[in-house]
């Protein structure tokens, strides 16, 4: 009985690493979403705007929006000083 377990316990060890592939490449992480459910509408757009004009030379806004909305003006501050600081 005690070599049966222990030629199953040799088994599962030996099977583990032929799992393993030395020239594997780890995986990379899907990149980390942020819930903004419960903010409205116009800051998930702003935020989204901030957010794109952070991995961007030119700036994504709505000029209109951002001076007169203070959810847009919100969301595109938090968008742009959240994923700048991601790049």
């Amino acid at each position: 009985m005690k070599a049966a377990f222990c030629g199953l316990g040799i088994a599962v060890l030996v099977a583990g690493c032929g799992a393993m592939s030395p020239t594997s490449t780890p995986e990379r992480k899907p990149e980390q979403r942020v819930n903004l459910s419960g903010y409205s509408a116009s800051f998930k757009q702003g935020y989204s705007d901030g957010c794109e004009s952070a991995g961007s030379r030119g700036q994504r806004r709505d000029e209109g929006r951002f001076k007169t909305e203070a959810d847009y003006m919100m969301g595109w501050n938090d968008g742009f000083s959240v994923c700048q600081r991601k790049r």
